[in-house]
């Protein structure tokens, strides 16, 4: 067992001691130290140039945690084939991509479009005066805005981003002075987080001078007192849309008791119920997010960010719901997607992990737009084939011969009982104890 600190026990300094010394102090709290740091020590990198990267990734590193890197093939979007890098550590997302994407292959493959690019700021501050004097100096007050932080956007303008718009939000009604200075930006190519934070500290500089100067303002409380400036994860007007389409024939064989269009409608229900049920809605865009995600981490993105807007927009309308839809009109089968998706392909780990690096270049170096795009597929195939198996066959079978291995692993099964382990259960039901039993009695007969 693992020993407690004591509570009064503070470790000072720790973030500046030397990797082996972080190593020593986590080994002291098990029993087994030596193992400790082999353990921890094995999954270094051989290349001590790309352990440093590693390392400097994040704060107090003392090891690498590996997560598979898999593919999906035969993804088609916009008529352009992908090979789509997958970060995930199950193996049952890996599987529904390709089964999905093999099954669009043939039938259109995905379509997708990006509806807008705008990511959003907000510089927080509480002000006394009154909004009346205030509104005929916006416009004023947003050029200087603009001028302030020229040395930060010039770059982003020649590539075509920079500024878009601003905005004051009177939110006085709810909190006393509290005002909000919200700005959208295009970040192009980039996730923009640094560019746009850098901005808005620059804005709430400016804001404060503008108050203190603005000789309209003389008669006012001039004080703004900044609380914070930071950018904003929900990103409503930063959409991706992604769907598929086919004939209700085309369907027939999803299942052996069910037409093409009895499929469609029994798939149409259980989507449905997803727009109704906050339980069933979590679980459903869940699914989405396995695939999504995948493909962030893949990209060296961040799939918090993604996932926290996704959430928020699925609840926009007072409700939680399903991220995706259904509609069975003119004797088709139409299945969409569109969700908030702020992706990156140029800065932050996209540049420097050497992986995420490969994962765009096999991509073909997607610009951000094509990546969201891509992302956005994946996560409508993994939520295809979930609700595909759960109105047919259930989720569990599938779902169990993915983990075949991983039990067979549990049991530190051989190879010669994992090759007779995954024939036998070709026909039959995978479960723990099914396995179990089944090597116990392959081991008692050996």
């Amino acid at each position: 067992m693992p020993r407690r600190r004591k509570r009064d026990l503070i470790i000072r300094g720790f973030s500046k001691l030397l990797k082996e010394d972080k190593l020593k102090i986590v080994a002291e709290l098990m029993d087994n130290q030596l193992e400790t740091i082999e353990l921890l020590k094995s999954f270094w990198h051989s290349d001590q140039s790309k352990q440093k990267i590693f390392d400097e990734f994040s704060e107090n590193t003392i090891s690498n945690f590996y997560i598979p890197y898999g593919v999906a093939p035969n993804v088609i979007v916009n008529n352009i084939n992908y090979l789509v890098p997958l970060v995930i550590e199950e193996s049952s997302v890996v599987a529904a991509a390709s089964s999905s994407a093999r099954f669009w292959f043939d039938h259109g493959g995905f379509n997708a479009e990006v509806v807008d690019v705008e990511k959003i700021g907000q510089v927080h501050f509480l002000w006394s005066g009154k909004i009346q004097h205030l509104e005929p100096l916006l416009e004023k007050l947003y050029a200087r805005l603009r001028h302030a932080t020229r040395h930060l956007t010039m770059n982003m303008e020649a590539r075509g981003g920079g500024i878009i718009r601003f905005e004051l939000i009177d939110f006085t009604d709810k909190v006393s002075d509290y005002y909000q200075l919200k700005v959208a930006f295009n970040t192009v190519d980039s996730m923009g987080a640094n560019f746009i934070n850098s901005c808005l500290e620059e804005f709430a500089q400016e804001l404060q001078h503008f108050f203190r100067e603005e000789e309209s303002l003389k008669d006012e409380e001039r004080q703004c007192e900044i609380i914070m400036s930071i950018l904003s994860n929900y990103t409503p007007n930063c959409l991706v849309k992604t769907w598929v389409e086919c004939d209700f024939s085309e369907l027939d064989g999803m299942d052996e008791s069910l037409t093409g269009e009895q499929f469609a409608r029994k798939f149409q229900l259980a989507v449905h119920i997803a727009e109704i049920d906050v339980y069933r809605a979590t679980t459903h865009n869940k699914g989405i997010f396995n695939g999504i995600d995948a493909v962030a981490i893949a990209t060296g993105n961040d799939f918090r960010a993604i996932e926290a807007a996704g959430h928020t927009y699925a609840a926009r309308d007072g409700s939680y719901k399903s991220l995706s839809h259904v509609d069975l009109s003119e004797g088709k089968f139409r299945y969409e997607l569109e969700l908030p998706m702020a992706l990156g392909t140029v800065g932050g780990l996209t540049s420097l992990h050497p992986l995420a690096k490969h994962s765009l270049k096999m991509l073909g170096n997607p610009t951000a737009n094509e990546l969201m795009m891509i992302a956005a597929a994946i996560g409508l195939a993994n939520n295809f084939a979930a609700v595909r198996s759960l109105v047919t066959k259930g989720i569990q079978i599938g779902h169990m011969k993915m983990h075949l291995l991983n039990i067979l692993n549990h049991f530190e099964a051989t190879n010669e009982e994992k090759e007779k382990a995954v024939a036998y259960f070709v026909e039959n039901k995978v479960s723990f104890a099914n396995v179990s039993q089944f090597l116990a009695n392959l081991r008692k007969n050996g």
